[in-house]
């Protein structure tokens, strides 16, 4: 082979591994970024999950909060029943504890 032909094939040999070496890196840049975008998409997915657990925690809250409210109004309500029938019958209940008492 001529010293000419030797050059040819060293110089393709040296721009064979400099390709290749240039082709791993950028290999590894695309594996590095495909991960820190996959890590940031992962954070924001758990950022979004407990946004959405706390919003529905809070919508909980506020349905039980009405529930209670209601469940205190037909309480009063109930109770302001038992009341006034109580009221009512209070009159008859002193006449005849009166009425047991002066007869023993």
């Amino acid at each position: 082979m001529s010293l000419e032909a030797i050059e040819k094939v060293t110089q393709v040999e040296v721009q064979n591994r400099e390709r290749r070496a240039a082709a791993e890196a950028e290999a590894k840049k695309l594996v590095a970024d495909a991960e820190k975008s996959g890590l940031a998409l992962l954070q924001r997915t758990r950022d979004g999950a407990a946004e959405s657990g706390r919003e529905l925690l809070q919508q909980a809250e506020a349905k039980a909060a009405e529930r209670a409210a209601e469940i205190d109004r037909t309480a009063e309500a109930e109770a302001a029943k038992l009341r006034e029938t109580a009221e009512k019958h209070l009159a008859e209940a002193a006449e005849f504890i009166v009425g047991r008492v002066v007869k023993h």
